[in-house]
């Protein structure tokens, strides 16, 4: 009876061991993560004007023939450079050689008669009215010989400028016309960005004023400079255009590209800025900062939309109000709603 007492009582005290509850990993305390904050602030800057242009090259030309005929050769494709004086086509100088020749033996001939008549003039033997009609007839052939003289080189066209080839809107074994266009040749060891500015702020440009401009396809800024400002504004937008100059010494900003130009005002403006170390970025490039809840003691992800930088100082356009709190150091580490703590 006592051994049946004591059994029961063994496996009662193991049964209520073994309903105990143990102690996990996931019920100790969240570890606060230290972080170094700031307060926004607000700033007084000159205001950017910013827009958008075209890239053009500092001279652009268009080329074509004087003289008709069939092109036999071309030198250069589009997106290839030709140097000035660089033979850039030409055509079958066949029908302008045989004209030349003709030309030719027409002053040849018309040489041996006035040489002829003026023996005869000098002895008295020849009216001077006579003699004048050689005289004529001789600077006519002379004149015709330089005519076709003049064709048969026009058959090779030769690049006036140095650049890039932009158009090439024939090819070998085409018959082309007086005057057609048929390549555009650009310099762009300096290139021009045209935009439009809007007429209320055409009063904050100047002439040789600097400019930044961004060239999104390069991923690269540059530092250009005003030289022309529209007199008249376009009838349908009401905007004025402004040409800024940029030097291209690697060429590799080239005509049709977008830029986006940033020019300077006398206008201070407020605005709401952070250090530029705070905002992140995530996969889509969507800038955003963690704001801190003082209340809870942690830190809150909060998608923000920024402006421009000034001295370290980036403006926040959206997204935040001023007198909020948020992380300036050590934001890597944290996610959304985690626990914080504050250092100095």
């Amino acid at each position: 009876m006592r051994r049946n007492k004591l059994y029961l009582f063994l496996t009662a005290s193991l049964f209520l061991g073994g309903c105990q509850p143990k102690t996990t990993p996931t019920d100790a305390p969240e570890t606060a993560i230290p972080v170094v904050t700031a307060q926004i602030s607000k700033i007084n800057s000159n205001r950017d004007i910013s827009i958008s242009g075209n890239i053009e090259g500092s001279k652009t030309v268009r080329l074509g023939f004087m003289v008709a005929g069939k092109i036999n050769f071309i030198a250069a494709d589009e997106g290839q450079f030709v140097r000035k004086g660089q033979l850039l086509a030409s055509l079958d100088p066949t029908n302008y050689g045989i004209a030349k020749e003709m030309a030719d033996v027409q002053v040849n001939q018309v040489t041996d008669e006035f040489n002829r008549l003026k023996l005869m003039r000098d002895r008295n033997s020849l009216s001077e009215s006579d003699f004048a009609k050689v005289n004529f007839g001789l600077q006519q052939a002379k004149a015709q010989q330089k005519l076709q003289a003049k064709n048969l080189s026009d058959t090779k066209l030769y690049a006036p400028i140095g650049g890039v080839m932009l158009k090439k809107l024939a090819e070998v074994g085409e018959i082309t016309g007086v005057g057609t266009p048929l390549f555009v040749i650009s310099d762009i060891n300096t290139v021009n960005v045209n935009a439009f500015i809007p007429e209320s702020e055409l009063h904050n440009i100047k002439l040789g004023q600097l400019a930044t401009v961004l060239v999104s396809s390069l991923n690269e800024t540059f530092t250009g400079k005003v030289t022309e400002v529209g007199s008249a504004a376009d009838a349908s937008s009401r905007a004025f255009t402004v040409k800024i100059q940029l030097k291209n010494p690697k060429q590799l900003i080239r005509p049709g590209m977008i830029a986006e130009v940033k020019l300077a005002s006398n206008q201070k403006a407020e605005m709401l800025a952070l250090p530029a170390e705070a905002v992140l970025h995530d996969l889509d490039n969507q800038s955003y900062v963690f704001v801190v809840d003082s209340g809870q003691q942690k830190a809150f992800k909060r998608k923000i939309s920024v402006g421009q930088l000034i001295n370290n100082q980036i403006e926040i356009t959206s997204g935040l109000n001023a007198n909020e709190v948020v992380v300036t150091g050590g934001q890597q580490k944290l996610s959304d709603g985690a626990l914080i703590s504050l250092t100095k």
